[in-house]
């Protein structure tokens, strides 16, 4: 007989669908209660990950399988609760309930069915991170992607409806790459079953293996689409600067889902002992991956607006990823892991803050302080009275994220940028992979991704000194933004998860690290799929999966 505790795996994906439905039920005119509705729900879904967290770490590196019609894998629909997914689900929450916590002070205010369509998207997040076969990540995907429609256009305005209709566009390409992809691999394989398609590709046929990868390639563009690498990012800052500040809080998310598949699909799929396809794709995506953080630390330097910054500091962030990803080295992914969480939290508290920073300003004045700045103020008067400046205590408090924030992209000591840069670091340095390259020495292209590394916090340097020094210590306007400790909250809170993690780095390390090694041996994964009982009802004789009943045959 199962245990209850089994059915927690469906209910990230059941929770906000039913909330999403209930929502729908209230009128726009009692924001209140579905406020007060969609609070409670992402609260109980944020437990509800951290308890499938510790859940995903007693159970590891084997995987918790749920059937879903009780038909087992690969011809039934799979949930694998394994400790990657278990990570992203419970940063996904956390995301969610900061953004809405912010949003309920007035941006929900915005526009029609914020609420339901917050849910919706959190199911779709949720699913993407939960789903053991390729066609329910494309469902998932695009339950994901409508609901991002929506809230992109929130607020709406000629800026954002612009950038929204971008957005849209270059999603739905990505949408029918990711069918085309879907539909080779199947053609090659006939399963969709992520672990299924781990034991099927070693033995396909030499003369079928060049439209298996080509149908690999063709689903790897579409997720790298959504992870921004570079060219295919062109739409991602434009896009996450327009958008309201809540939505671009969650949506620092969104380009983790891209890196989440290619995290898991790629040494399944491609890794060690995929035979003749080994390894296929990792340098496409390695010096993709260092590209997209060349461009992005340009865009730091460049950007002028703090929503500009932040929208390539995700490109930055995503191109560390990609990069550790393409590199096939162990010894590297935990520290990614550790990387991804931190700047993920790191930009949403961000974007949040900027709202709040830019309420006190005027469009005008900004690009006066840009002229000042390139070629000087020629009216300077000859007496100063006044020495000093004082600071009201709600520019202290802005002033004072503001610099945790620019500390935290930087990677400068003590907080959590610092050690995922350092444990990065120490993993190009000292690789674990099976190339017979790296054993000879250090690689050309290892010193060209350290040097890259090191120049992004540099560029992070430059930029975050330079707008902080305009906003906070040269302003103008003297005025100072009306802000609610509603607020405050969500981006207190956010910085607070970084200390934490800064202060238990150990504990984190260890289960990145066990995350890690459950990535590049998915031996345990597949087989916990595969090998997953149905459920036997009482006074039935025992039931096996699909998988048993044809080794017992």
């Amino acid at each position: 007989m199962m245990d209850w505790s089994h059915h927690l795996i469906i209910l990230p994906i059941l929770l906000p669908l039913t909330t999403a439905a209930v929502l729908l039920m209230f009128d726009e005119r009692r924001r209140k209660l579905k406020s007060g509705i969609n609070l409670v729900a992402t609260v109980t879904l944020l437990a509800l990950a951290l308890s499938l967290l510790l859940k995903a770490e007693k159970l590891a590196p084997a995987a918790e399988v749920y059937l879903l019609g009780n038909w087992a894998a690969p011809f039934g629909i799979v949930l694998v609760l394994d400790q990657l997914a278990a990570l992203m689900m419970v940063l996904g929450s956390v995301l969610g309930l900061a953004a809405l916590i912010y949003a309920v002070a007035r941006w929900h205010k915005a526009g029609p069915h914020f609420h339901t369509l917050f849910q919706l998207l959190l199911m779709g997040i949720n699913g993407a991170f939960l789903t053991g076969d390729l066609f329910n990540l494309f469902v998932f995907f695009e339950v994901m992607l409508a609901a991002s429609y929506g809230l992109v256009l929130h607020g709406s305005g000629v800026m954002r409806v612009k950038a929204g209709l971008h957005y849209i566009a270059v999603n739905l390409v990505a949408s029918s790459l990711f069918l085309i992809g879907v539909s080779l691999i199947y053609s090659v394989t006939g399963s969709l079953n992520m672990a299924d398609l781990a034991v099927l590709i070693p033995d396909v046929p030499a003369e079928d293996r060049m439209l298996l990868e080509a149908g690999g390639a063709v689903l790897g563009i579409a997720f790298l689409i959504k992870a921004g690498m570079w060219p295919l990012n062109f739409w991602l800052p434009a896009t996450y600067t327009a958008a309201a500040a809540p939505v671009g809080a969650i949506f620092a998310i969104l380009s983790k889902v891209g890196i989440y598949v290619l995290l898991r699909l790629s040494p399944l799929f491609f890794g060690v002992s995929a035979g003749m396809s080994s390894g296929f794709g990792d340098d496409g995506i390695y010096y993709g991956g260092m590209l997209t953080i060349a461009f992005g630390l340009i865009g730091v330097v460049a950007s002028q607006a703090l929503g500009r910054l932040a929208g390539y500091s995700i490109l930055v962030s995503s191109g560390t990823l990609l990069a550790a990803i393409g590199s096939g080295n162990a010894a590297m992914t935990g520290g990614a892991l550790f990387y991804m969480v931190s700047s993920t939290l790191t930009i949403a508290a961000f974007f949040l803050l900027i709202e709040l920073i830019e309420r006190g300003q005027d469009a005008a004045a900004n690009v006066l302080a840009v002229t000042i700045e390139a070629y000087g103020d020629e009216e300077e008067e000859e007496e100063e009275d006044e020495v000093g400046i004082v600071l009201p205590g709600t520019l202290a408090i802005l002033g004072g994220c503001f610099a945790v924030i620019a500390i935290l992209l930087i990677g400068l000591p003590p907080f959590s940028g610092f050690i995922a840069k350092f444990v990065l670091l120490t993993g190009i340095l000292n690789p674990e992979t099976s190339n017979p390259a790296v054993s000879d020495g250090l690689p050309w292209h290892s010193w060209l991704l350290i040097a890259l590394i090191v120049l992004s916090g540099l560029s992070a340097l430059i930029a975050m000194t330079r707008s902080g020094i305009r906003t906070f210590w040269a302003s103008m306007e003297g005025r100072v933004p009306r802000v609610l400790v509603i607020e405050v909250v969500p981006i207190a809170g956010l910085l607070l998860i970084c200390l934490a993690l800064t202060i238990q780095a150990g504990p984190a390390m260890n289960y990145m690290n066990k995350t890690a090694a459950g990535l590049h041996d998915p031996s345990q994964y597949i087989n916990s799929v595969l090998q997953a009982p149905r459920v036997a009802k009482e006074g039935d004789k025992p039931v096996l999966s699909l998988k048993q009943e044809g080794r017992a045959q």
